[in-house]
């Protein structure tokens, strides 16, 4: 009797601690960050390669036939390179955003925002998702970096000659690349390679997601029952999850672009065809050699990823809100 009571005492406390703010945050903002990228891994890859590519280059006959060539020339599991790490990433950057926003909402501006009377203004959301988004970066940008140069390193940037491609056998992995990465490129700094122009794509992109998606959120009829969303809720968190990743991607994009460019630019110059020696430097050197159009080179693939991520992403993590906080 006493181990029955023992053990419905330690269910009981094992609920309390999941139930604890900081911690539903950080479960439901890392399984919502990886099964989001999990969904929309293709157009991740090929977004990337788009990105860092030259105006030569191969990727260049539209999102699907990229799509279909990196299938063709590295199967199912080209189409999710990088993939795992991905999700090990994601998970506590995505974990970070949600627990560091959630701790600003009530730590600094002593916002409950699970009551709909009590809410963040907009500048204050802003400021709220600068800071998540900022630490977010700081806590998982080394595993982002080597990420991006799993997503590259087997795929035909540069039409390049038979006997280059036959010499990528059997591309190294996370730690190993990690090893040396932090061996041959300055150690710490070498993980932190592109961070900066990173920064000023990624703390205002979270920036204007949370705040889009807060504010189309207060325009939601509160349709709950028993504690729980209805069909209809969830649909309209699929369109304004949708809305703010798209709105907060194009409005940032350029700095993604430079994001990418600056992780790989240590791979080699002459096969990727760009070479800057700071972030000022690289936008005028994009916009002269590859015109307006430069800036926003893989967009509509990062579309194609970003409003069905942050879709998927904002419902899963309410939906695990909602299930940990009724449980």
């Amino acid at each position: 009797m006493s181990s029955v009571i023992e053990a419905e005492l330690d269910t009981s406390s094992i609920k309390q601690i999941l139930k604890h703010d900081s911690n539903v945050a950080f479960i439901a903002g890392g399984i919502a960050g990886a099964v989001s990228r999990t969904i929309v891994s293709p157009f991740e890859r090929v977004k990337i390669l788009l990105q860092v590519q030259n105006s030569s280059n191969a990727y260049n006959q539209g999102i699907f036939n990229a799509i279909k060539q990196v299938y063709q020339e590295e199967g199912v599991k080209g189409l999710f390179r990088g993939n795992g790490l991905n999700c090990i990433r994601i998970f506590p950057y995505s974990a970070v955003q949600f627990v560091v926003y959630e701790s600003s909402k009530k730590h600094i501006f002593g916002v409950d925002g699970v009551r709909r009377n009590e809410q963040l203004t907009n500048g204050q959301r802003l400021f709220s998702g600068a800071l998540c988004g900022g630490a977010s970066v700081v806590a998982t940008y080394p595993l982002d970096l080597v990420r991006t140069r799993l997503s590259i390193q087997t795929a035909n940037l540069k039409n390049l000659q038979k006997s280059k491609a036959k010499s990528i056998v059997k591309p190294p992995g996370v730690w190993e690349l990690l090893c040396k990465i932090f061996r041959e490129e300055g150690n710490i700094k070498g993980l932190y390679r592109g961070v900066w122009p990173t920064s000023l794509g990624v703390v205002p992109y979270v920036a204007i997601n949370f705040a889009v998606y807060e504010q189309l959120k207060e325009f939601m009829p509160n349709s709950k029952v028993n504690g729980r969303s209805t069909w209809n809720e969830n649909v309209c968190k699929l369109l304004i999850g949708a809305i703010s990743g798209g709105a907060s991607q194009t409005l940032t994009y350029p700095f993604d672009l430079l994001r990418r460019r600056f992780q790989v630019l240590s791979m080699g110059n002459s096969e990727l065809g760009f070479h800057y020696t700071s972030v000022t430097d690289s936008l005028i050197t994009i916009g002269k050699t590859e015109g307006f159009k430069g800036y926003y080179k893989g967009l509509t693939a990062n579309l194609f990823k970003v409003i069905p991520s942050t879709a998927a992403s904002w419902l899963v993590y309410e939906f695990v809100c909602e299930t940990m906080r009724n449980w």
